[in-house]
């Protein structure tokens, strides 16, 4: 079943090469040779925005994942605990103050953000009773809207309201070669978590759990926050946030293939580059040829699933 999802993955990543304006095909291809303009589209734009998208997909998801794991919660994700708005924060301050900085250290500034956003988010967690699984959710939508709150506030008195806009909506038209290979980072980021994936699997059960099975609950945590800020980091400093992704893919996955993060990562990947790709397609055939960034679409099709996942563990609960 991988390799099938694998197989239309990838078909997807050649649907989306063909895709857009410029008129790039295989007989246009043939037709100009190397030097012709359908050559020229295709590698500075079209390769790389295929590419953009898969890193992101695979690596967000992942992150979302990894999230869920530290959390022991199915309904948390980087975009609803106030991490993609903690790093967005970081990088609106850091292009404020400093902006000669080259991009890369931009975004080790708004990885550490991220990072104290997230342990900020846990440390509310320690100390607020959580009776029901949806509170730790609501919280961290609570928490990310005081964040995004205060970084509307310094956008708005540096005049740069404009641009924090231009950051969260997630959108990969303006993806070309040079412009996107810190994505790169998130990859191996997302590789990372695959090796210490059964130490996070331990920690996801648990401190005393893990600690009786001799883990070091408070490093594998640390990590995985890690994680976390830096994947987020390079996704919104390069495209802009993608809502729900995080959620909805492991949380599918985690019904076809269980909790194990080991045996989830790999499909956890897959299906998130998948569902990145068909999101970016759709978003380029709908109102052709104009495009409706991916942040837009995701969010209706990242709703309709986060709905029925609440809806259907509320029904569980009440079984």
């Amino acid at each position: 079943m991988l390799i099938l999802a694998s197989l239309i993955t990838l078909a997807m990543a050649v649907v989306s090469l063909f895709v857009g304006v410029s008129d790039v095909s295989l007989a246009s291809l043939f037709a100009g040779g190397m030097d012709s303009r359908a050559v020229e589209v295709l590698f500075i734009s079209r390769i790389p925005r295929t590419m953009a998208l898969m890193l992101a997909g695979g690596s967000m998801a992942i992150a979302g994942l990894v999230m869920q794991m530290i959390v022991r919660n199915r309904f948390v994700e980087p975009s609803t605990t106030g991490t993609m708005e903690s790093a967005g924060l970081g990088f609106l301050l850091v292009t404020l103050f400093a902006p000669g900085w080259p991009l890369i250290a931009k975004m080790a500034v708004s990885a550490l953000f991220a990072l104290g956003g997230t342990a900020l988010f846990l440390r509310i967690l320690r100390a607020v009773p959580l009776r029901d699984v949806l509170l730790v959710p609501l919280i961290g939508i609570m928490l990310a809207g005081v964040i995004g709150a205060v970084t509307y506030f310094v956008a708005y008195r540096a005049n740069l309201v404009a641009s924090l806009l231009a950051w969260e909506m997630g959108d990969f038209s303006g993806v070309l070669r040079g412009r996107y290979e810190l994505l790169w980072i998130g990859l191996v980021s997302a590789m990372l978590a695959y090796i210490v994936a059964d130490r996070m699997t331990l920690a996801g059960m648990g401190k005393d759990f893990a600690t009786n099975l001799g883990i070091n609950h408070r490093a594998v945590v640390s990590l995985g926050l890690s994680i976390v800020a830096v994947v987020s980091a390079v996704v919104l400093v390069t495209v802009g946030m993608i809502p729900f992704l995080g959620l909805i893919v492991p949380n599918v996955v985690s019904l076809m293939v269980g909790d194990n993060m080991r045996r989830s990562v790999p499909w956890v990947a897959v299906g998130g580059a998948g569902i990145v790709l068909a999101c970016d397609i759709t978003g380029r055939l709908i109102r052709f040829p104009y495009e409706i960034p991916i942040s837009v679409v995701m969010g209706v099709v990242g709703s309709v699933v986060f709905l029925y996942l609440l809806l259907r563990t509320q029904k569980r609960v009440a079984a």
